[in-house]
């Protein structure tokens, strides 16, 4: 476990250090970044698969989503076609699109909300739409109006005048956002995730590609962040994600512990020379209740409560902490929860 956060640690200080670089003669290349970009998401893929043992489906198709949006950016920047160019763009966006549902769907695991099974069938519809637009330029003019191909110190860049349906995608990603965030908070509200530091977590993960993406609409940039940003959100919410794993197995472990404990130490006190001795007692002082103490001692094998022996014998509560009183003296044992213990040992014997 600490070996797995270590190593996101790691990670995340490592893609933090790649947004740090730029295009031009004597910088990192954009496309070597996006090329680290997919080495360090099929990394965490792969990862994930191979070590981590209780794995989630929604978590595969998340960190398979970041895969596929960074494979799309970097086929986008070594294109020398537009055609090409919008084959890579295509593929950007279908990591982009399905990124959004299985990132949304990872958080209400997350905290632990509960949703119905059509949610997912209903999420990935819309998402097949919404990427089928996307998909569209150089077959319709609906999402961009025009695009053309621009090469810009080495990288490919496609040139766009949108299009009337491309505020689809803008809705798309807000309406995801506020969903992310309304999960948050509601888990937030009902105490849902177990401590504070969990909750940062998940609000850093959404506002991260939140901010990332803001940005992105209003400073022109030489490298679509995103595709990092993504890989940071992914890295935090895996390290969440393995976090409540763990607490979940420590507390599951205790609770076993203890239980494994309680039943030791029944079974030592049933085979006890001091608990058999308390059984040849018992045994012995039976005889020595009298009519009304053997009367409520048997009511006691049979199961009944105290209102219904005190309803049989028409005694008032105080009578019947009496004859209690007179019962536990006379067989030797401190309460009727430990009379009835003796009571089926001898029985059994």
């Amino acid at each position: 476990m600490k070996k797995h956060l270590k190593f996101i640690i790691v990670l995340i200080i490592s893609l933090l250090s790649l947004t740090g670089c730029t295009s031009g003669g004597k910088t990192t290349s954009i496309s070597i970044i996006y090329g680290i970009a997919v080495a360090f998401s099929a990394l965490i893929l792969v990862g994930y698969i191979f070590l981590v043992k209780s794995r989630h489906s929604g978590f595969i198709l998340l960190f398979s989503s970041i895969l596929v949006v960074n494979i799309g950016y970097l086929l986008l920047a070594l294109s020398d076609t537009l055609q090409n160019a919008l084959w890579a763009n295509r593929i950007s966006y279908l990591g982009s699109v399905f990124l959004m549902p299985t990132m949304l769907i990872s958080i209400l695991n997350i905290c632990q909300i509960k949703f119905r099974r059509w949610l997912p069938i209903t999420l990935a519809a819309i998402g097949l739409f919404m990427f089928l637009v996307a998909a569209s330029p150089g077959i319709l003019d609906i999402y961009y109006k025009e695009v053309s191909l621009q090469i810009i110190n080495g990288v490919a860049v496609l040139n766009k005048v949108y299009g009337p349906l491309h505020m689809l995608y803008l809705f798309y990603l807000l309406g995801y956002f506020g969903a992310m965030i309304g999960a948050v908070a509601y888990s937030i509200i009902k105490k849902k995730v177990s401590s504070t530091t969990h909750c940062i977590i998940l609000i850093f993960a959404v506002f991260v590609n939140i901010g990332v993406w803001l940005m992105e609409q209003f400073i022109k940039l030489d490298i679509e962040i995103l595709s990092v940003s993504y890989i940071i959100s992914e890295l935090f919410l895996l390290a969440l994600h393995l976090i409540i794993q763990e607490s979940e197995r420590i507390l599951s472990s205790a609770s076993t512990d203890e239980r494994s404990v309680s039943d030791k130490d029944a079974n030592d006190g049933h085979s006890s020379e001091e608990f058999l001795e308390l059984c040849d007692f018992f045994e012995r002082a039976l005889p020595s209740l009298t009519h009304t103490e053997k009367l409520i001692y048997d009511f006691y094998l049979e199961g009944k409560t105290t209102k219904e022996i005190m309803a049989e014998l028409d005694i008032t509560e105080n009578t019947l902490k009496y004859h209690n009183k007179n019962i536990y003296s006379k067989l030797g044992v401190p309460s009727r929860k430990r009379l009835l213990e003796v009571a089926r040992a001898i029985g059994s014997r």
